[in-house]
């Protein structure tokens, strides 16, 4: 990272009319402290950074520019530079730094560097910067930029980042006037007119190129006394602009650029779309070298041969995704023919003939040879001649375009598994299901492995959307007539045929049969190297509520990943971990691993598993009663899992958003919240999480005085756990028959779920458990008897940060007279009953008794009863002087309420 105050001098910028005049308002505003955010995205060389450099150096106030270089992920580095621009000191830096990396966010930490201060910052190469510096200045922008102005530059194929009310501008090339006017003053010597028009025309109004070109000639050759070489625009010139995009992409993405531009290499009616193409001044580009020279190419033979090098598909999806290819899937193309250009370029000629020969089909006796047919036809016949009419709806009804149904079985079927990952990755999932059905169908009979990963792929979709039907479907597509297994359909070893059987069992609620097809599963595929087969072993372990094996299955699948580097493939992998993880109770870990999954989510463009990671950390950060947390979590996590049908994300982030508002005494919203995701009919949540609600949904429902649908789902979750599928549910169950149960039975249910936790390892469940007995019992005015079961809950939820519920259960135990440790000393304000140490608390947040009433789901007139008895203990007048005692006593650790 490098940071500068000012950009040193840079040539003049033509045909940038619009965007000087977007830099000059930005300018205004941040001289005016309004702030604003304006993004400038670009290809190589067309100038992106010297439009944030002309801004930077022309600003009326102060302005910094941060750049990334190329490689650069440290976590952190892009901020940590960028607030090492603006601090006085190291030292002051490093506390920025930790602001920053806060709750204060980038906002907080330039406030407490240059509070008031008119600002404008440049950061170069947003794309480059590591991703949690990318995520820390999204959420500043996000929440407002401030007193501040940002330029930010970023390449043209990145997506950028969503900063409402955000301006962007697309780089275009130059026009032919704006384009010589650069060459004029970038040349050393006088140039011919000749030249001037045959270097503008080749450029095609590419400002990287035009300067690179212009560097490459002699002072002799740019005024016309030697020839200019046949072509300017050659490997070299290309390499100096585009080598630093080509470096940055992903190895398997290199390689499918790679297998992208071979396929469309030039051959007969090469070019015919670019012949006419207008230069964006207007007039043609007349010159040969200009034109792209690529046909359009259709994305199964790059697949198909893709296949042959190892090289996963969805690597073709982020290409299109990010806009470095376009077009329909039948023809693809560079959206940047010059990159085409540059990516052959950096192909040895001896590997760039052996790839072209891979999509050149055998050739028949007494047929001269031509190109591969990886090219859209556009001659006559029945499909061109209505396209041509243009009644090309009515003709693909009829029947798939002639190439399409000259294409092997193998070769669609592979192209529709990639297009199955990609919506899964990026996509509504019910539609990737059918997607990978038909791929399925169509791998079948030449390639059964694959089939049965389609199979298996269809499956996750449906289960990710919550429909049981649509899993059950994709199990049976694997039966051949009459039930029997089909091709391939055993997998081998039998493993598949097992796995099949016991997952159709399970949905069907025939466990019996389903228990040990299943266990045979997890112990053939549970110990292999191959990831598919150890994601298989670990759903089967979590059907069979075995989750400790789904850890150790899924935590060897991450390893296998990692050492293979299949980037496409981590998330996926990481997704499946933090949720196992999740089931064990092993929250912090989810947590860490649901991190890095989001990252890698990010980074492969794979918003389904972003979201369901996001949905992860939500329900993570309930377990620690990071309010702030769970709403930013679940939000995003529901951004994407609404509109692409993700049930199983939903069903987590709404679960989330109930705990926390459980823990922080708003039961009747939990209560609201989470009925339609436990309740049967089509507002229910996720088929295989409604049970592991329920116990939650009981809680908060008899505190908000549903007891009658807190019983009715009870007797509910009391048929499931006798299935024996979770080894928390006879606890689970036990406390929900103690808080619904009559007041001599529940002391003897509160007995039995202690007893039962010990065997099930959830340590969070079990001081929950310990916790609600506790209060039970200082609520009957056994106050010596509950100092132990909340003892117990408090150390237990400290050991698992879970901060919120840890509070109430010190607060409990304060109230029974027990020692609370970590506290110091007790004061006036650690007098107060729980109760009133909550009223207290909202009164110092600024609620009103009514708003306090809805929350704590009390009557204004007890609120109001309870305010005048701690107004009294605590020998206060107003509202004002209670929130400084209950502030000096958190200063001083006198354990006031939080």
């Amino acid at each position: 990272m490098s940071g500068a105050t000012r950009a040193a001098a840079a040539p003049r910028l033509y045909d940038r009319t619009t965007e000087l005049a977007a830099v000059a308002g930005l300018s205004a505003r941040a001289a005016a402290g309004a702030g604003g955010v304006l993004l400038v995205a670009g290809g190589p060389g067309l100038g992106r950074t010297a439009l944030l450099d002309r801004a930077v150096r022309d600003a009326p106030v102060r302005a910094h520019r941060v750049a990334a270089p190329s490689g650069n992920r440290v976590p952190w580095s892009g901020v940590r530079a960028l607030l090492a621009a603006l601090a006085p000191t190291p030292a002051a830096a490093r506390a920025a730094l930790r602001v920053a990396r806060g709750p204060g966010g980038v906002a907080g930490a330039l406030t407490a560097l240059r509070a008031g201060e008119p600002l404008l910052l440049g950061v170069d190469d947003h794309h480059l910067w590591d991703a949690h510096s990318r995520a820390a200045l999204a959420t500043a922008w996000r929440a407002g930029s401030g007193p501040w102005a940002w330029v930010v530059s970023l390449a043209g194929h990145h997506r950028p980042p969503d900063v409402p009310g955000a301006r962007l501008l697309r780089l275009a090339p130059l026009g032919r006037e704006g384009a010589a006017a650069l060459l004029d003053e970038v040349c050393r010597s006088p140039l011919k007119p000749a030249v001037r028009a045959r270097l503008v025309d080749e450029a095609a109004g590419h400002p990287g190129l035009l300067t690179a070109m212009a560097a490459r000639l002699s002072a002799a050759q740019l005024a016309g006394e030697t020839d200019l070489p046949v072509t300017v625009a050659d490997d070299g010139v290309l390499r100096k602009v585009y080598q630093g995009i080509l470096d940055s992409l992903p190895a398997e993405c290199g390689r499918v650029l790679t297998l992208v531009a071979i396929a469309g290499e030039a051959g007969p009616g090469a070019g015919e779309d670019d012949a006419g193409a207008a230069h964006p001044a207007g007039g043609p580009v007349r010159h040969p070298s200009s034109r792209s020279g690529a046909r359009p190419v259709a994305a199964d033979a790059v697949l198909a041969v893709a296949r042959t090098t190892r090289t996963s598909p969805e690597a073709l999806d982020r290409l299109v995704a990010d806009g470095l290819l376009r077009g329909p899937r039948e023809a693809l193309r560079f959206e940047d023919p010059f990159l085409r250009r540059a990516v052959l370029g950096a192909v040895p000629t001896a590997r760039r003939r052996d790839l072209r020969a891979l999509f050149t089909p055998p050739r028949e006796p007494g047929v001269p040879p031509g190109p591969a047919r990886t090219s859209v036809p556009r001659g006559p016949g029945p499909h061109g001649s209505a396209l041509v009419r243009g009644a090309g709806h009515r003709a693909d009804r009829l029947r798939p375009a002639d190439e399409v149904r000259a294409l092997p079985g193998v070769v669609r079927g592979r192209a529709e598994l990639a297009r199955g990952l990609a919506g899964m990755a990026d996509g509504p999932v019910a539609d990737a299901h059918q997607v990978l059905l038909l791929a399925a169908s169509l791998l079948r009979e030449d390639a059964p492995e694959e089939a049965a990963d389609a199979r298996f792929l269809a499956m996750e979709a449906a289960w990710s959307a919550g429909d049981a039907d649509a899993c059950a479907t994709a199990l049976a597509a694997g039966d051949g007539p009459g039930g029997a297994a089909g091709p391939g359909a055993a997998g081998g070893d039998g493993a598949e045929r097992d796995f099949r059987d016991g997952m159709r069992a399970a949905l069907a609620v025939r466990l019996h049969e389903a228990r040990e097809p299943l266990a045979r599963v997890v112990a053939r595929d549970g110990v292999s190297d191959e990831p598919r087969l150890l994601l298989r072993a670990g759903a089967a372990a979590l059907v069979l509520g075995d989750a400790a094996s789904a850890v150790r299955v899924h935590s060897r699948a991450l390893a296998a990943v990692r050492a293979e580097g299949r980037t496409a493939l981590l998330p996926r992998v990481l997704e499946h971990l933090s949720y196992a993880e999740l089931r064990a109770g092993r929250h912090e870990r989810a947590a860490a691993h649901a991190r890095e999954g989001l990252r890698a989510a990010h980074l492969t463009g794979q918003r389904n598993s972003a979201a369901h990671q996001h949905a992860v950390l939500a329900l993570a950060a309930s377990v620690a009663g990071d309010t702030r947390a769970v709403a930013e979590h679940a939000g995003r996590a529901l951004v994407t899992a609404r509109p692409h049908g993700l049930a199983q994300a939903t069903t987590l982030a709404e679960w989330s958003l109930a705990r926390a508002e459980l823990g922080g005494g708003l039961a009747a919203h939990a209560a609201a919240r989470l009925a339609p995701l436990v309740g049967p009919g089509p507002r229910s949540g996720h088929f295989a999480l409604r049970m592991l609600a329920v116990p939650c949904f009981v809680e908060a429902a008899c505190a908000a005085g549903r007891r009658a649908d807190a019983h009715a789902a009870a007797e509910e979750f009391a048929v499931w756990s006798d299935l024996g599928l979770d080894p928390q549910a006879p606890a689970q169950l036990a406390r929900c028959r103690a808080l619904l149960a009559a007041t001599e039975d529940s002391a003897r249910w509160y007995g039995e779920a202690v007893r039962q936790h010990a065997d099930c390892g959830n340590d969070f469940e079990r001081a929950r458990t310990l916790l609600a007995y506790g209060k039970w019992l200082r609520r009957r005015r056994r106050p010596v008897e509950a100092r132990a079961p909340l003892s117990d809950a408090l150390v237990t939820f400290e050991r698992a940060s879970a901060g919120v519920w840890a509070d109430q259960a010190r607060a409990e135990l304060r109230a029974t007279g027990g020692a609370v440790g970590g506290t110091g000393p007790g004061g006036a304000a650690g007098e107060l009953t729980p109760q009133q140490q909550r009223i207290a608390g909202l009164v110092a947040d600024g609620a009103t008794n009514r708003e306090i009433a809805d929350r704590l789901s009390l009557s204004p007139r007890t609120v109001d009863h309870h305010l005048r008895n701690v107004f009294a203990r605590l020998g206060v007048r107003s509202r004002v002087e209670l929130s400084g005692v209950l502030s000096r006593a958190a200063r001083d650790g006198r354990g006031g309420p939080r």
